[in-house]
């Protein structure tokens, strides 16, 4: 009677992998996913509640000031339009802002978590050199 344990995800026993596969759990356990989650949040939180608490701010102020929201700055434009003008524009603020910092930030923390993956996995799949890691269709190496 042999004994057989149940198979993993990628349906291997447990506690066995093929070899060059990555170890998903202790991709996400390494430093360097982890820093990248942190710093990736450290930004991504503020900048969420910034946005909802200045929209919130704008239906309230829409609902509760009428008269402020409707006063005239200039010949027919209203602080009502001044918001809501502010709003589109935070919310492209905040997307360049994100891209500036993911390039900068965010990518190189990621194809560092990457290259360590890949390589505990034991292989050398292009990690940093434009190419897609194993298991991932080409043109999406991020």
């Amino acid at each position: 009677m042999s004994t057989s344990s149940s198979p993993g995800r990628d349906g291997a026993p447990a506690g066995e992998r093929p070899a060059g596969s990555i170890d998903w759990v202790a991709a996400e356990e390494s430093p360097e996913f982890r820093e990248l989650i942190a710093k990736r949040r450290a930004f991504v939180l503020p900048a969420t509640i910034f946005f909802l608490a200045f929209f919130l701010g704008f239906i309230l102020l829409s609902s509760y000031a009428k008269e402020f929201m409707g006063s005239q700055i200039v010949s027919g434009f209203t602080w009502g339009y001044l918001y809501s003008l502010l709003n589109f524009l935070m919310v492209i603020v905040i997307g360049v802002a994100y891209n500036r910092r993911s390039e900068k930030v965010f990518g190189p923390l990621s194809e560092k978590a990457a290259a360590k993956a890949l390589h505990s996995a034991g292989g050398s799949s292009g990690a940093g050199t434009g190419q897609a890691p194993a298991g991932r269709p080409e043109g999406s190496a991020r």
